[in-house]
């Protein structure tokens, strides 16, 4: 008998992390990898928000704190919904989490049971499937392709529903395609949903900030007022804020879906970082004015990209409206070989071969859930995506 849980072979590890270690491996071997891996920005923490982290610990603000936030947070947090979306909560609805990951997590342990359903659109975070099983529940996976600029369809939505669906969870804009929602895309969804009253929203906004070419946010409840009885709205201050260390999370709903993520916390990591949530109080109460100067060189970045990888042979790369991923598909590759020898017959073969044969290091795309793709993280400089992006279209020209 297995010392270990059962509870573990539901799930795996988390391939994106994979794909860094492993480029970070090669790299301290000292072989020569340009990571495209890694999900965090570029940019470092802004001074003010590293300012008032400073002013916490001077303060001996280093003690524990409630579990789920401090008030000043929860406030803060419910001053940036108003601001940013329209949506009045007050702070008893407000839950503080150590990531945006623990929020999501807290919620889907609070809530499934055996059997119970969560339609996940695919291509997807590479952590719902998971987070999913190791709640106890089922993902029920509704594909979105390229077709429809991997955008789920309200027909793909309703076919994915069944009595024993609970939640529905909706990134936009997603990670791994960047891929963001209209209004108009968002409210056809929401029509959806208002006809199953048992199924449950959670989204996952924390790209919420990084738009270009003038696309407007907005998120389910804002859409759709009559989902905010069970709507979970989540985000964090990571993407936009350059703190992806400093582990902040936060999440608004009812009451009762709050009191139970709280139980939760409570008798797992307890309360987040004080210092953190110190620092994630000037973030979203201070100044913004870095976000679109930031926002500025992820889209130049983007077309860079986007117009590098269609020029290699073999790659369609479509242009995200958001975040700073790209999810080229590869599908004219499949069934061609290497210098190396190595077939290409799948997009982990792909990506594994680019790693060893080039030194560029990507996420395929069976881990997002759609293939033959692979993603990209263009928060890097300018040097290194050039380079990797030449790289790139080397390798592919060299396939026969």
């Amino acid at each position: 008998m297995s010392f270990l849980s059962a509870t573990l072979d539901r799930v795996k590890p988390s391939p994106t992390i994979a794909v860094t270690t492993m480029a970070n491996e090669l790299k301290a071997a000292g072989k020569d990898v340009i990571g495209l891996g890694a999900g965090e920005p570029d940019f470092d923490t802004p001074d003010n928000i590293k300012a008032a982290a400073k002013v916490a610990i001077d303060a001996g603000k280093t003690k524990y704190t409630a579990p789920d936030g401090i008030p000043e947070l929860k406030q803060a947090i419910c001053a940036k919904f108003k601001r940013d979306n329209g949506l009045d909560y007050a702070p008893a609805q407000v839950s503080v989490g150590t990531g945006g990951k623990q929020i999501l997590y807290n919620a889907l342990m609070a809530t499934l049971n055996p059997g119970d359903e969560v339609v996940i659109p695919a291509p997807y975070w590479v952590s719902y499937p998971d987070m999913v099983l190791l709640a106890g529940g089922e993902p029920v996976i509704a594909e979105a392709t390229a077709d429809t600029a991997y955008k789920l369809t309200p027909a793909a939505l309703e076919a994915a529903i069944t009595p024993k669906t609970k939640w529905f969870i909706f990134n936009s804009p997603s990670n791994p395609t960047g891929a963001a929602y209209s209004r108009d895309e968002l409210k056809a969804l929401t029509d959806v949903l208002m006809k199953y009253p048992h199924v449950w929203v959670m989204t996952d906004d924390m790209y919420e900030h990084l738009v270009y070419d003038g696309f407007e946010f907005c998120t389910p409840a804002q859409v759709e007022p009559g989902l905010y009885d069970r709507t979970l709205t989540c985000n964090g201050v990571s993407k936009a804020y350059a703190m992806t260390g400093w582990r902040i999370g936060y999440a608004a709903g009812p009451k009762e879906l709050i009191g139970a993520m709280r139980k939760i916390q409570s008798q797992s990591t307890s309360n987040p970082c004080s210092i953190s949530q110190w620092a994630a109080l000037e973030a979203l109460n201070g100044t913004q004015d870095f976000i679109p100067t930031n926002n500025e060189t992820f889209k130049r970045r983007r077309d860079m990209v986007v117009e590098m990888l269609n020029a290699a042979e073999g790659i369609t790369c479509p242009t995200p409206e958001g975040a700073f991923y790209v999810y080229p598909s590869i599908a004219d590759c499949i069934g061609k070989t290497t210098t190396a020898g190595t077939l290409i017959d799948n997009d982990e073969t792909f990506a594994k071969a680019l790693l060893e044969e080039t030194g560029v290091a990507v996420v395929f795309g069976a881990a997002f859930g759609l293939s033959p793709c692979f993603r990209v993280s263009y928060a890097t400089s300018d040097e290194n995506l050039i380079e990797a992006c030449t790289r790139i279209q080397g390798f592919c020209a060299s396939l026969t």
